[in-house]
């Protein structure tokens, strides 16, 4: 029977995709969980997989081709199965995209998963030594450092497909640099760059299209900015005590580094949990309290854009699975690498210019959350304290408010109590 190879529907805000590249050619034999084309979403790149073997007989979108969500894309079928009437429909019905695609972001009204987590399935035995596996997998269980022969294939026959990878990764335990085995050096980077000077004799000006994320970001910043009615509240904290943590914490363990934002994604959790009113979302004739607090981490992805991770339960981790999930976020945010469920749901979210030198700064709301964070640079400063003027470690945290939800005093006690938990992070800890 033939296959439908169609675009698959990758976030919420998605409407169109782009095809990037293909990665089998018309004639080539696929096998089920063979990845077969590569995509851009607004938020990532991705491999679409097989959901069936056969030939590729026909590639419809060409490589640099936009389409709509649910288009037909190519048909996998048998050398000489009949696809006319396929190739004559042209696209399927949307919902059969969900066929070829990854599970679909969750609404904001399903319970996220907890810190508990199920053990990860055991691995099913090699047939005369030989591991199947789809191409896609090996190369993310290469990427991601998992043992193939630990993992029991879902596919046919016990094959592992890519599903299989993301759920062993999930459950794995984040790499840790042996205890007091030195950190690996890093050579700076430029501060400047020498770039070549354009032609006297060239155009005044290039002109690119945007890309499918730069389009979904003009897009719903307007939809932001215009119509939600921001104020914004700013407060400076003393980062000095947050600076012993870090410095303990390295003399405890070597291998764990906690970074000032993974102690303000903690500290924020908590004030949250005190202050459910900020945790909300305007939802036009209802205000919606979630009760589980899911912070959007905003990271600059490295091909230029913006997308926001999302640490689940953020209230529930501790200090130390924060910073090795936070890390692995942002790390494969940059790369464009996460899966659809990583970048949808947040309750609240955080942007830190801080590490650029930036000592404060006004963020846009993410909707149809109702605040924002922004943190600045952690920096010394002369204070003056008791009279008498000293150097002092300072941050400056802004925090955006959706006034149709969260009042001045209501946004104010928010970071007082943020503020309280920061000069006295030893709170963490209970």
């Amino acid at each position: 029977m033939a296959v439908k190879v169609m675009m698959p529907k990758g976030s919420d805000t998605m409407t169109d995709g782009k095809v990037l590249k293909w990665l089998k050619n018309e004639g080539d034999a696929i096998s089920t969980g063979d990845a077969i084309v590569e995509i851009e979403t607004d938020k990532v790149n991705m491999e679409v997989e097989a959901m069936g073997a056969g030939i590729l007989r026909k590639i419809i979108v060409p490589a640099g081709s936009a389409v709509p969500v649910g288009e037909l894309m190519g048909v996998i079928a048998k050398p000489d199965e009949d696809i006319t009437a396929i190739l004559a429909a042209g696209s399927a019905p949307k919902a059969d995209a969900s066929a070829h695609a990854p599970a679909a972001a969750p609404k904001a009204s399903v319970p996220a998963p907890t810190s508990t987590q199920a053990p990860a399935p055991a691995p099913a035995p090699a047939v005369g030594g030989r591991i199947f596996a789809s191409p896609l997998a090996k190369r993310m269980a290469k990427d991601l450092g998992v043992e193939l022969g630990e993992i029991a294939g879902s596919g046919p026959n016990g094959r592992i497909v890519r599903q299989d990878i993301e759920r062993r990764a999930a459950h794995a335990p984040a790499p840790r640099v042996a205890a007091g085995g030195p950190a690996p050096l890093r050579a700076p980077a430029p501060i400047l760059q020498r770039r070549p000077a354009p032609s006297p004799t060239g155009p005044d000006f290039n002109d690119e299209p945007l890309s499918s994320m730069r389009k979904v970001i003009a897009t719903r910043l307007v939809q932001s900015k215009a119509p939600v009615p921001h104020f914004y509240l700013t407060i400076e904290v003393n980062m000095q005590r947050a600076r012993e943590l870090r410095e303990s914490v390295t003399l405890l363990d070597p291998g764990l580094k906690i970074s000032y934002n993974d102690i303000i994604l903690k500290a924020c959790a908590a004030a949250l949990r005190q202050h459910p009113e900020v945790n909300a979302s305007f939802q036009g004739e209802t205000i919606r309290y979630f009760n589980r607090i899911n912070l959007g981490i905003a990271v600059a992805t490295d091909g230029g854009g913006l997308i926001t991770p999302v640490l689940r339960n953020a209230d529930l981790k501790s200090l130390a699975e924060i910073a090795g999930e936070s890390k692995d976020l942002v790390t494969r945010a940059r790369a464009r690498k996460l899966l659809p469920d990583e970048y949808a749901g947040s309750t609240f979210s955080i942007s830190n210019l801080g590490m650029l030198g930036i000592d404060e700064f006004s963020a846009i709301i993410n909707p149809p959350e109702s605040a924002i964070l922004a943190v600045g640079a952690v920096a010394e400063k002369a204070v003056v304290v008791d009279g008498r003027v000293e150097a002092g470690l300072r941050c400056r945290l802004t925090l955006s408010c959706d006034h149709r939800v969260v009042d001045g005093a209501t946004g104010a006690k928010f970071l007082q109590t943020l503020q309280q938990i920061l000069e006295n992070p030893v709170y963490l800890a209970f």
